[in-house]
């Protein structure tokens, strides 16, 4: 009864996102694209805008160039820095406060997955300035047009510039939760590969491994159309392709520009064909521990993946297929099981470990719980899972 319930409700889900309009944003692509936005800003007519980052980029001094142009166009700028892992109701409120108080027009979120959250958080309030951070929580609770929007990012992982979703974290309860829109979708996006040159190698491994698992659970679950389907095949062929050349070598300006594209592809597959139980469990380890994101992607997603069984064995032999794993006379089972496999070895290849420290097992029963909100029944994964279920892999996830 209750799988049935979930699955009524995806399919309904479904119908009705196809009626949706689908912003994508405008790109500016290719090495050192970043210094095309500050005239697109200037020919918008923005005289002043808010860039929200955090401390890591502000030392990196990733932003120089881009802060130089900006002043060159005589455009307004106002930083708001202090962006955590897992951004906060803190974090949204005091860039917000930055935002009034010097008359901003436009936002622009430069970092990786975290900023950029924390930015459509901001742009969320404003449009909805009579809500609360929890009231925005879950699907369409913004439906106003959010101001101009420009998304850079400097990882290769989340996705964020071409999704409907910002993630943010209630440091008071430990809860990590999604506020999910259209219209956070950002107007622009700015793909330059430069930006992420320097980007340490676990950085590089983990947001790459965050990237996969977007493009694997979207593909696998219920609710893909043709377009969804191609984006994911995609961006897992590129990720196979390029993410461990871009790991041992980050000055590798082809391997860092395809695993940019790779991470935006799968951003456009899951905002409209979701995620699943891997994002699910890493959401609460991200709010009770600030165990990074990508992280907690990269080692559970192949416990996920081996634990679905029968339930995703065909779309995860398609995937197989596609980037070459197995040979012509294997089932889809052993294709499969390879897959799962060749991820494993991408993440020791990559110094990713198969476990999870620091665990306690008095939070699994909330982490659970909270698990099973945010997935049941939103997600269309292969297969509906159980609290029982949800336990059973925490378990087998820690060290």
């Amino acid at each position: 009864m209750y799988t049935a319930y979930c699955r009524t409700f995806q399919s309904s889900m479904r119908i009705g996102m196809k009626l949706m309009n689908w912003r994508k944003p405008d790109l500016l692509q290719g090495e050192n694209s970043i210094l095309k936005l500050p005239v697109l800003i200037q020919k918008l007519n923005l005289k002043t805008v808010l860039i929200i980052t955090d401390e890591g980029i502000n030392k990196l001094q990733l932003m120089d160039s881009l802060l130089v142009e900006l002043h060159e166009q005589n455009i307004e700028y106002v930083i708001y820095s202090k962006t955590v892992p897992n951004p906060t109701f803190t974090n949204i409120e005091e860039a917000l406060a930055l935002y009034y108080l010097h008359d901003c027009e436009g936002i622009i979120a430069f970092g990786g997955g975290s900023p950029i959250d924390c930015a459509k958080a901001v742009a969320a309030r404003i449009a909805q300035p009579t809500k609360s951070i929890p009231d925005l929580k879950g699907l369409f609770k913004v439906r106003k047009e959010i101001p101009p929007f420009f998304a850079v990012p400097t990882t290769a992982g989340t996705g964020s510039e071409g999704t409907i979703a910002a993630v943010v974290s209630n440091s008071d309860t430990h809860e990590k939760f999604a506020i999910m829109d259209p219209v956070l979708v950002p107007h622009y996006a700015v793909l330059d590969p430069v930006l992420t040159v320097n980007l340490p190698p676990h950085i590089t491994s983990t947001t790459g491994m965050d990237a996969l698992t977007h493009a694997v659970e979207a593909y696998i679950g219920k609710s893909n159309t043709e377009e969804t389907r191609k984006y994911a095949r995609e961006a897992v062929i590129l990720i196979f392709k390029h993410l461990l050349r871009a790991y041992e070598d980050g000055s590798d300006m082809k391997a860092r520009a395809e695993m940019q594209r790779a991470s935006y592809l799968a951003g456009l597959a899951f905002t409209r064909a979701y995620v699943g139980y891997v994002h699910a469990i890493a959401h609460t380890l991200g709010g009770f521990y600030q165990i990074p994101h990508g992280f907690a992607n990269a080692v559970i997603l192949p416990h996920v993946l081996r634990f679905y069984g029968d339930s995703a064995t065909k779309p995860l032999a398609e995937l197989a297929n596609i980037v070459g794993i197995g040979n012509i006379n294997d089932n889809d089972e052993r294709k499969a099981q390879l897959f799962i496999e060749e991820i494993e070895a991408l993440n020791l290849k990559m110094n990713i470990p198969s476990k999870i420290k620091g665990i306690t097992n008095r939070d699994v029963p909330l982490m659970v719980e909270r698990a099973i909100q945010e997935a049941n029944p939103l997600y269309p994964v292969p297969r509906i899972l159980n609290e029982d279920e949800l336990f059973y892999l925490y378990q087998i996830i820690q060290e």
